[in-house]
């Protein structure tokens, strides 16, 4: 019997084969020559996750719905959608007689519901995280049951209604199947962000090794603590995602306006494939900001390049996609002329562009100390150093990448919402309606600037606001009031007039 259960993997090209050649190797070395066409040919893109069974199995109709249902999905939506079933199969496969998936009963799924939430040996998942599975299998056994791989769905499902103008059904909503199992607790409402002074000491002490008291600590060795502070800043002040943020190419980045031009914001524009949604919108950098990433590509990027050059990293491939002239950046695909900006992110790891010596290099912004382009997990690892280095200086702050987009949506909306309303404060009627058709909302603003499809999904962040003020005012509420000698409803009054 397997002990490793279900396995995800992801289809790659160039395969690093073994120095030594084994007989094994010898006699498969044809088949392993024309992995890379048969992927080409398959139409397989670079990345994409497969599920191989217990017993070693690839099963076809399994993973067709990676290849074909979720082929136009982010990458790491397709990756989370691999994980969760992975975790459900292995249920099945370890704890229900291995059994497999096309014969999961309703039974199993509810012995999986228990161990998964309320089972006091099992992992006693968050609602956020059960409805995130739950939602992942039952959409797959609802695709499964349309392509008659199975007769029945394990997952107990209700019609619920989207709000879709325009919709099927009644009401104009959109009906759907959605799986009764899920929690019905709704999406969380807490955002974690960091204030600006937070979020400064966090960057100091984490990715600049400087002490608490925010000062250079002996013994740093941050070779790379400029670029990790550059990322930061600029993740924090354009709320781009971690996705997006890693998939620059220096030709997404605005030009860095003269000094003398007074110009505090530099407009780029994130293009739709690299963009989560296709959500592709324009990005506002701050000068100060895009100064110290300029400063990066400069000099330690630089000095990266030099590194990847040594060891002959950006000799072209069979795979490279080559920008030959950096003046009109665009490479030759399928026998036609295609600009970065329609690449995607794994397309733009594969992008050389020509240098003035006759050479390459890469494209991406953000690279190692290889001279190759940083992925995400490199990031979050960045984050999870930096988070450790706090704690070990008794600095109680962590970060997240997602935390920083967090932080730019509180802090921006709430400057926006300040301004706006006492604009409007100081307007008559008539003058506030214009003022609202020339400016709009502050909320849509954010909504576009985050990439956001829904207001709705944009108003958590006037949730937090809204939190933020309550709090506030509860530390108003002086800590004699609650006894009864020394309470005073007019006294209590009085002072919190005078705190506000």
């Amino acid at each position: 019997m397997s002990i490793t259960g279900w396995r995800v993997h992801f289809s790659r090209r160039d395969l690093a084969l073994p120095r030594e050649v084994t007989p094994f190797m010898r006699e498969f070395s044809a088949v392993f020559a024309g992995l890379d066409q048969g992927l080409d040919d398959l139409a397989v893109p670079e990345g994409q996750p497969f599920l191989i069974s217990p017993v070693g199995g690839y099963d076809v109709p399994l993973n067709r719905y990676f290849s074909v249902w979720l082929a136009s999905s982010p990458w790491n939506t397709q990756a989370a959608h691999a994980r969760d079933l992975r975790t459900f199969f292995d249920f099945l496969w370890f704890a229900r007689g291995r059994r497999g998936w096309r014969e999961a009963s309703m039974d199993d799924r509810a012995a999986y519901e228990w161990w998964r939430r309320r089972d006091e040996h099992g992992p006693r998942l968050e609602d956020t995280s059960w409805d995130r599975e739950v939602s992942t299998v039952n959409q797959f056994y609802l695709w499964a049951i349309e392509q008659d791989l199975v007769r029945a769905n394990p997952s107990a499902s209700a019609r619920a209604r989207c709000g879709r103008p325009g919709g099927a059904g009644p009401g104009g909503g959109m009906v759907r199947q959605v799986p009764a199992e899920s929690s019905h607790t709704g999406p969380r409402r807490e955002v974690k962000w960091l204030p600006p002074r937070s979020y400064r000491l966090w960057r100091n002490v984490g990715l600049c090794g400087f002490d608490a008291q925010e000062m250079p600590r002996r013994g740093f060795r941050g070779r790379w603590a400029a670029r990790n502070a550059a990322y930061a800043d600029s993740m924090v002040r354009t709320g781009l995602r971690l996705c997006e943020h890693s998939a620059l190419t220096v030709f997404d980045l605005p030009e860095l306006p003269p000094a003398v031009s007074g110009v505090v914001n530099a407009r780029a524009v994130l293009p739709h494939a690299i963009s989560k949604g296709r959500s592709g919108r324009a990005v506002y950098w701050p000068v100060s900001v895009l100064r110290d990433v300029r400063d990066y590509m400069e000099w330690d990027r630089a000095e990266a390049l030099d590194y990847g050059r040594s060891r002959g990293f950006y000799l072209p491939t069979r795979r490279s996609l080559l920008v030959e002239d950096p003046a009109v950046p665009r490479v030759r695909m399928g026998g036609r002329w295609v600009p970065v900006g329609r690449l995607d992110d794994g397309e733009r790891r594969r992008l050389l562009v020509a240098t003035a010596d006759g050479g390459w290099e890469p494209a991406m912004v953000w690279l190692n100390q290889w001279g190759l382009p940083m992925t995400m997990s490199g990031w979050k690892q960045v984050f999870a150093d930096a988070n450790a280095r706090c704690h070990a200086q008794g600095v109680e702050v962590g970060a997240t990448p997602h935390m920083l987009r967090h932080s730019y949506a509180v802090i921006t909306l709430e400057l926006l919402w300040r301004g706006h309303l006492q604009a409007l404060g100081e307007m008559n009627e008539r003058q506030r309606l214009t003022y609202q058709r020339v400016f709009g909302d502050p909320l849509n603003w954010v909504r576009i600037r985050l990439g956001h499809r829904s207001a709705t999904t944009t108003a958590l962040y006037l949730h937090t606001l809204q939190e933020l003020e309550m709090r506030t005012r509860l530390e108003l509420v002086p800590e004699g009031a609650w006894e009864p000698a020394g309470f005073s409803e007019e006294g209590w009054l009085e002072q919190s007039a005078v705190a506000s």
